[in-house]
């Protein structure tokens, strides 16, 4: 497979930055970001695990604005318990892998529909996002979710939005980061709240067999929630629904792409296809950072982070910690074992990770049986998202041979 091409805000500029950071300390206070910085395995997990100390609430942080404030309401990310326990369990069964495992025939199916399609319009090449990696998780969890599939395009433009945010690097504190993220986000927040809104409404007229007129006929402590509440619900399962299996399909193929030797033994060897995709998502962390907030002073290791201060936890830095990771820039499918934090810790661990390995392990197998050789195209060029939002590509145009 051919090498691409690394533009100069994709994911090495990240990985050293965050090196020259790790050498002030696994745990240490970042002045210049306002924030300290966490970047540990042992520690990122200790700050994930208790949600006691370490809030998931950052609305004292945060600027206000009325279009965020209605998606938050329903947005169980950013919640504590004991509301966190009663939004999640309204839709943990959903994603359950039994549950999950029941979709293996529609994401098989819809892999073959869209490579069928892609096939057809030229037999020689592809962008596997278009063509693939962003519109399969997009129809599987608007299936789910009871949205039209005819709307994708529109579902893709707010994710767009979202994650392609500018100027996010470490030259700036991270309040006034947040700040410029919502007034950039607002718009695409209004939009997305007008028609969730109108999609709920419909279905507490006419409810239907999806998640969402589930949701509107749900309870917690004998009361229904308001159609405000279930905007950030669903527009949340929505956007995170997709997003991280568009950047893992991505990834992944980056991945082998990149390392010719170890693309041949997963093809010569397909068992091997799981444990290559989770060594993908140790390496190209979908989301490279999560924040907390201290509730009260904690501390990490030997390091004591007052109360009242925001907190990161770099998830692609504990993913290449070496005090876990032997040899952690190399990418081995056969590492066993994989503890990487990619979908987190603790009670916020993410509620869609099974479906997310199931669609990967399903697609990228379909794409191997179908084509012989795959080679990352130079003309026209990888897109890379900044890595500093999201650790993944736009455009991934790929040379295909049956």
């Amino acid at each position: 497979m051919a090498g691409t091409e690394v533009l100069e805000r994709s994911l090495p500029g990240l990985v050293a930055w965050l090196e020259r950071s790790r050498q002030q300390g696994q745990v240490h206070h970042d002045d210049r970001q306002r924030c300290w910085q966490v970047l540990g395995h042992p520690e990122v997990s200790a700050v994930l695990a208790d949600h006691m100390t370490f809030s998931s609430d950052l609305g004292v942080l945060m600027p206000r604005q009325p279009d965020l404030d209605l998606f938050a309401r329903g947005n169980f990310v950013r919640m504590d318990p004991p509301r966190h326990h009663r939004l999640r369990g309204l839709v943990s069964r959903a994603f359950t892998s039994r549950t999950v495992a029941g979709l293996a025939p529609r994401i098989a199916a819809v892999t073959a529909e869209l490579l069928d399609a892609a096939d057809e319009r030229d037999r020689d090449r592809l962008d596997l996002i278009d063509a693939l990696a962003y519109p399969l998780p997009v129809i599987v969890i608007a299936e789910l979710l009871g949205l039209a599939a005819v709307d994708r395009p529109m579902f893709r433009r707010w994710a767009d939005a979202l994650f392609d945010q500018a100027d996010t690097g470490p030259d700036k504190p991270l309040p006034r980061l947040a700040e410029q993220a919502v007034r950039r986000a607002a718009p695409t927040v209004r939009e997305m709240n007008t028609y969730l809104l109108e999609r709920i409404r419909a279905a507490r007229s006419h409810p239907a067999d999806d998640l969402t007129s589930r949701l509107a006929a749900a309870e917690i402590d004998g009361q229904r929630l308001t159609d405000e509440e279930i905007v950030g619900f669903v527009g949340l399962l929505l956007i995170a629904g997709h997003i991280t299996t568009t950047a893992t399909l991505g990834n992944t193929v980056l991945c082998l792409d990149e390392h010719p030797d170890a693309a041949a033994e997963v093809r010569a060897d397909r068992t091997l296809l799981p444990a290559a995709i989770e060594e993908t998502l140790r390496l190209r962390t979908p989301f490279p950072r999560l924040a907390r907030r201290t509730a009260t002073d904690a501390a990490v290791g030997k390091t004591v982070i007052p109360a009242g201060e925001l907190v990161v936890a770099w998830l692609t830095a504990a993913n290449r910690d070496e005090r876990v990771f032997a040899a952690p820039e190399r990418f081995d499918p056969h590492r066993q074992p994989n503890p990487h934090l990619t979908f987190g810790h603790g009670i916020h661990f993410c509620l869609g990770a099974p479906l997310a390995r199931l669609e990967a392990n399903i697609a990228l197998g379909i794409l191997l049986d179908r084509y012989r050789d795959i080679a990352v195209a130079t003309d026209p060029p990888v897109r890379h998202r900044d890595p500093w939002t999201m650790v993944g590509v736009a455009s991934l145009p790929l040379e295909v041979r049956r």
